[in-house]
């Protein structure tokens, strides 16, 4: 039986508070994880429920324990906000049977969500997603006693193992100063006060809980994260670093201020790992980001793994072999010898790690990385239409023949369509650069929201402008 309301995406199920995310949706959430964990999992390991900085996360997390431990499943409740992946840690340090963590991560305030954490300290992964979608509706029979709810401290094990992974001694040797933003999500204050106990210079903004996010969407990207290059630029900073709203996925600023988009945060610590770690495995990315990473690979010797779009795909992958890493577009990038599982908290250590080590500014280690590998400019655009648009525009899009000069007038190379439209054109500008980023332009309907993603990488930001005009326009249908 399914429910209308909830619909279980790339990352759990979102809504609008007070709309079709109420405490009756959510109970009917929770009950459908507590039928899957009775179907398929030991229900007396129990469930691990966390939750965030959002409007009425934590009664909402309340209402879950409830529900779940009303059908004998014992239930390990967060004492306070909690980071996704501190909660994630706890699914697996604890030997539970999943998680539940109230959060919509990076959506405006108006939302929460729900998202399902399986037994290894990850997101559920699809077939996972879609059993306890299967249970939606259906009543859990009670047994005659109702679970324990124990509420608990998730951070305590989680930062001893972020503060291990990263190399805190280097990072307080280096001079270096930083800036710190948590867009008023649940990562607080955690890394500054993490850089207070070692003695690294840093300013915080956004450390205090505000479930309006005043002025924002927690979503570590432009526009929303210029308050944290002011704040780089004012304070004399070499880098901003920067967590969303449930501090999963990160986002940084160079000592310009200026924004260092999620592939170039891959890049640099992908590049690092590999010249001074020599961690064994494959590396893994999502359809829609930069081939930066490709080249990397090949220069190390590192196998390449193109997936889906999602955390859930590199999840996959990491439960199934050896990943060295492995991300996605949003920023969201994890290590297989931590977690299966991305974690904002765990990358901004590291990306000072990688500074501290360099002897470099942010800036400086990404002009390193265009040097060597060629210049790779990313943009992408959200465009909130219609149903009706955003599909007639998939099916005009993937009616596209090669030589096709649609988008800028760059002639269509090759169309793949693994996970949207996505389409490798010839820019006449590449031949004009060293080394030149291969160009492209990816189309993805969304599957829950009358949304379309745009995305595009191309070798100067002059073209990546005119590449996202271009389909927006023909998006739209004009």
């Amino acid at each position: 039986m399914s429910h209308p309301q909830i619909k279980f995406g790339t990352d759990g199920w979102r809504g609008v508070i007070a709309d079709d995310f109420t405490f009756a949706n959510v109970r009917v959430a929770a009950e459908a994880i507590a039928a899957y964990v009775h179907a398929n999992e030991d229900p007396s390991k129990g469930l691990c429920i966390g939750y965030d900085t959002r409007f009425g996360s934590r009664a909402f997390a309340r209402a879950c324990a409830e529900v779940v431990a009303a059908t004998g499943i014992p239930v390990k409740l967060a004492n306070d906000i909690t980071p996704t992946p501190a909660l994630s840690y706890g699914v697996r340090g604890l030997g539970a049977a999943g998680g539940i963590m109230i959060t919509s991560s990076h959506n405006p305030a108006q939302w929460n969500g729900v998202k399902y954490k399986a037994w290894y300290g990850g997101s559920g992964k699809p077939s996972i997603i879609a059993d306890i979608e299967s249970h939606l509706g259906q009543p859990v029979a009670r047994p005659a006693q109702t679970a324990a709810i124990e509420e608990i401290d998730f951070l305590p094990a989680y930062l001893a193992a972020i503060e291990s992974f990263a190399d805190l001694d280097m990072i307080s040797k280096s001079g270096m100063k930083f800036a710190i933003d948590s867009m008023y999500g649940a990562g607080l204050t955690i890394i500054s006060d993490i850089f207070t106990r070692i003695g690294v210079a840093h300013v915080q903004i956004r450390g205090s809980q505000d479930p309006l996010f005043p002025g924002i969407n927690p979503e570590p990207i432009e526009p929303h994260i210029r308050a944290l290059g002011e704040a780089v630029v004012a304070n004399g900073c070499q880098a901003g670093l920067c967590t969303d709203g449930d501090a999963d996925r990160i986002g940084a600023t160079d000592e310009f201020g200026n924004f260092v988009d999620p592939h170039k945060i891959f890049s640099v610590l992908l590049s690092w790992v590999l010249k001074y770690k020599g961690w064994p495995g494959a590396v893994t990315r999502a359809f829609n980001t930069t081939k930066m990473l490709d080249r990397i690979c090949k220069k190390h010797g590192r196998e390449l793994i193109e997936h889906g779009i999602g955390f859930k795909f590199v999840c996959d992958y990491m439960l199934e072999r050896e990943i060295l890493m492995g991300g996605e577009e949003s920023g969201g990038i994890g290590f297989q010898r931590h977690l299966p599982e991305r974690d904002g908290l765990l990358n901004a250590l590291l990306l000072a790690n990688v500074m501290a080590e360099e002897g470099k500014t942010l800036g400086q280690l990404v002009a390193d990385l265009q040097a060597e590998y060629g210049e790779h400019q990313y943009g992408r655009i959200d465009l909130h239409i219609p149903d009706d648009i955003k599909n007639g525009a998939i099916a005009r899009a993937r009616a596209l023949k090669t030589g096709d000069p649609v988008f800028a007038g760059m002639p269509i190379l090759r169309q793949e369509n693994l996970d949207g439209v996505k389409f490798y054109l010839d820019n006449p500008e590449a031949a004009t650069k060293p080394n030149a980023a291969e160009t492209w332009l990816l189309l993805r309907a969304s599957g829950t929201e009358p949304l379309m993603r745009i995305y595009t990488e191309s070798c100067s930001k002059e073209s990546v402008a005119r590449l996202l005009e271009s389909a927006r326009t023909f998006a739209l249908g004009s």
